[in-house]
């Protein structure tokens, strides 16, 4: 068997690194529905499993469980567009407090450094043609986004059908890619797969619904308006790792701002620290468990290029493809420094 050196394998991984990265970005607007429905169907398979022993149909077992999914998709952001419509009444007093707060900058620059207000609208007015034509841009690129966005979920719920519904078939098509000597271990990294997939999901909505539980309780003995909405901002932007959370934090206290006092925002800012630290060091250890077994730096370096690729959705999925990759390397007998370099460090 040939043997290339180590610069020249090392090369071939790189580029073959780089190429999927390059397939993946280019093929996004099918592959984050598909990889979506991936972690869905593997979430519903044994609600449809327990159906088919009823004697559902797989077909009538599949859709029935999709359904109810659907119906509490549904309800979620049935909430959400309820809650934002309520937090659009209170814009005009969030620009009432801003325009204050840009009063007081004002006058603070034109003591500091000498530049009247009149300077600063002036400049202010000046800068104002290139961020309206801006606005309109963006503008249109939002329109873009929400219909891109509806035609995505159409096929995400069409994806997580006909994974359910075939899910044998696929089973014997990645078996039968492989020698039949290697049948048995194909199969066992297929079931750990899928209960690394089902463990993670599941252990990753105890931990949001824990998460929403503590913010909700606190913002509520504050006194802060809109709790609900911002607890369960708060626990599903936290499923991105160390980002997801300091980001609904700030946006907890812009909303805390329109709505509340200074010690309320400042009160919504420690609360989202404290549960933070809890989350780090308590929830997640002992409710995810660390079952995707993978190092801090390389959670946030996948993080990073999961955005880079997918955008938005590339921050959470890259982290299961990722968990995914280590699993295979596991097994792959010239992989296996790749899954030392992910895993965790062994003490």
């Amino acid at each position: 068997m040939l043997k290339f050196p180590f610069y020249a394998r090392l090369a071939f991984t790189l580029f073959a690194i780089s190429l999927i990265l390059l397939l993946m970005w280019m093929g996004k607007s099918l592959l984050v529905p598909l990889f979506f429905s991936f972690l869905v169907a593997i979430l519903l398979h044994p609600a449809v499993l327990f159906l088919e022993r009823h004697r559902f149909p797989r077909s009538l077992a599949s859709i029935t469980t999709l359904l109810v999914f659907m119906f509490l998709f549904g309800g979620l952001f049935y909430f959400f567009s309820h809650q934002i419509v309520r937090l659009s009444k209170d814009l005009p007093s969030l620009q009432e407090k801003i325009l204050n707060k840009w009063q007081d900058v004002q006058d603070w620059i034109s003591e500091k450094y000498h530049i009247t207000n009149t300077q600063q609208v002036a400049y202010m007015n000046k800068s104002a043609t290139g961020i309206m034509n801006s606005t309109v841009n963006s503008v249109a690129t939002t329109f873009m986004g929400i219909a891109e966005t509806l035609i995505l979920t159409i096929f995400f719920f069409i994806f997580t059908f006909f994974i359910l519904q075939y899910r044998r078939l696929l089973m014997r098509f990645v078996i039968e890619l492989f020698d039949k000597t290697h049948d048995k271990k194909v199969q066992a990294v297929i079931s750990r797969i899928r209960k690394l997939i089902n463990s993670y999901v599941v252990g990753l909505l105890i931990e949001m619904s824990v998460v929403g539980v503590l913010i909700f309780t606190s913002l509520m003995i504050i006194g802060i308006k809109f709790a609900l909405l911002i607890s369960i901002m708060a626990a599903v932007l936290n499923i991105i790792p160390y980002l997801g959370i300091y980001f609904c934090m700030a946006l907890a206290m812009l909303i805390t701002t329109a709505t509340g006092t200074t010690p309320h925002v400042l009160a919504v800012g420690i609360v989202f620290l404290v549960t933070h630290f809890a989350d780090a060091n308590v929830i997640m250890p002992h409710i995810v468990g660390g079952k995707m077994k993978m190092n801090p730096f390389i959670t946030i370096l996948v993080v990073l290029i999961g955005h880079l690729i997918w955008g938005i959705p590339g921050m959470f999925l890259f982290i299961p493809l990722t968990a995914i990759f280590r699993l295979i390397c596991e097994e792959v007998p010239g992989m296996k420094p790749w899954a030392i370099l992910i895993g965790e460090e062994k003490e």
